[in-house]
């Protein structure tokens, strides 16, 4: 909604910018008060959450989704919690048809967040972008990485 208003702050006339300015300063208000409420509302997850805030590029946003949508996370192994979000390539094949590996199923809702936050991390993340150039330059697809 932020965006929407800063988007629309840049197009409109400066006679309407005072109340666009309004509608800003009370969304951050709000989303201020929201996340006051989460972190208060997690304080008996708070090592869980601190242990997610820990790697480079992972956000509030990222760990949350992650702790409301994955209870399991810490108890299964990290192949259980790959098929479980659906991240985890199944092969397609059979006696009379070879296909390629494939993502699908899962949890789209943490998949989705996952894909979001992993994008900026393959172009600046000193770790991860020559791990992706190497997958990439062995084959693999660029639109599930």
């Amino acid at each position: 909604m932020s965006t929407m208003q800063k988007s629309r702050l840049q197009r409109m006339p400066r006679s309407v910018h005072k109340p666009i300015q309004t509608i800003l300063s009370t969304t951050r208000r709000e989303l201020q008060g929201i996340n006051k409420k989460l972190d208060n509302s997690v304080s008996e997850w708070q090592q869980r959450r601190d242990l997610l805030l820990n790697p480079k590029g992972v956000g509030n946003v990222l760990a949350y989704k992650l702790m409301s949508e994955l209870p399991e996370l810490g108890e299964l192994n990290r192949k259980e919690i790959a098929a479980l979000v659906g991240v985890a390539p199944i092969n397609r094949a059979s006696v009379s048809f070879q296909g390629k590996k494939y993502i699908r199923g899962g949890r789209h809702c943490v998949r989705t967040v996952l894909f979001v936050s992993i994008r900026p991390a393959i172009q600046h993340h000193p770790k991860l972008k020559p791990m992706y150039k190497r997958l990439v330059d062995a084959g693999k697809f660029k639109g599930s990485l």
